[in-house]
């Protein structure tokens, strides 16, 4: 099989690869020679089974990532694709399927983007507060070979304790749009892990005091020294079992 190429243009990424006729449980042969067993699919695509050689992949992903396109040179053809999904080993994480996606260069596609986060926030670097990214990817609408390989979000004006960066304070492109809430939030600069364990065990204590109250207030229900008489039935109840088995 040969290995990975460029063509003249130096953008454009290309991955050979072959048709494959093994499939289920068979596949583990072309695994342990170092072949990862694949799929294409797509819009008005036949999906097709290929093996792809693990080497030139991994060198071809480290590139492109899941967001920029890749020509897969199958036969005669390019086709155009984005990695869809990568299936791992769970435990050694070795490749063990790959999904790509057939894609239409004239046409929009909606796609996620990774956040890459650049700068310094002064509230984190003054120790008033640590940094939370809370969306680590974004969708994003566009053409193929418009998708961004991430999307920068400048962490500079994060300055104070609950600051924080919103999908509507990002600036605009004219090479793709977002498909999510404007309010949706980014990232965000929240009290210290400390604080708020002591807030969380101040809690119960308060919980505690009012219980201890509210089971001493039965003791006092009773008016006077009429209250401390009923709560003395117990004892009576005692001696009279004793008194009949006297008599008996």
């Amino acid at each position: 099989m040969k290995k990975q190429t460029k063509t003249a243009d130096s953008h454009k990424i290309l991955l050979t690869v072959k048709k494959r006729d093994v499939v289920g449980k068979k596949v583990r042969a072309l695994r342990r020679q170092n072949i990862i067993p694949a799929n294409i699919f797509g819009e008005d695509f036949a999906s097709t089974a290929i093996a792809v050689p693990y080497k030139e992949f991994t060198t071809v992903f480290r590139k492109s990532g899941a967001t920029q396109i890749v020509y897969l040179a199958l036969d005669s053809e390019e086709i155009p694709v984005l990695v869809q999904h990568v299936q791992y080993h769970p435990v050694s994480d070795a490749i063990l399927h790959i999904d790509f996606r057939k894609v239409n260069l004239k046409k929009k596609i909606e796609t996620e983007v990774p956040v890459k986060l650049v700068g310094t926030s002064p509230a984190v670097s003054a120790n008033k507060g640590v940094l939370i990214q809370i969306s680590n990817a974004l969708m994003v609408e566009a053409y193929p070979d418009a998708i961004p390989t991430a999307i920068e979000i400048d962490i500079s004006p994060l300055a104070e304790l609950n600051d924080e960066i919103r999908l509507e304070n990002l600036p605009s492109s004219e090479r793709y749009v977002f498909k999510e809430e404007a309010k949706k939030v980014i990232v965000r600069i929240t009290a210290h892990k400390e604080e708020s364990v002591e807030s969380q065990v101040k809690a119960p204590e308060t919980v505690e005091v009012t219980t201890e109250k509210k089971e001493e207030a039965p003791a006092e229900g009773g008016k006077g020294e009429k209250g401390e008489k009923a709560g003395k039935t117990a004892p009576p109840a005692e001696k009279t079992e004793v008194k009949k088995e006297e008599k008996k």
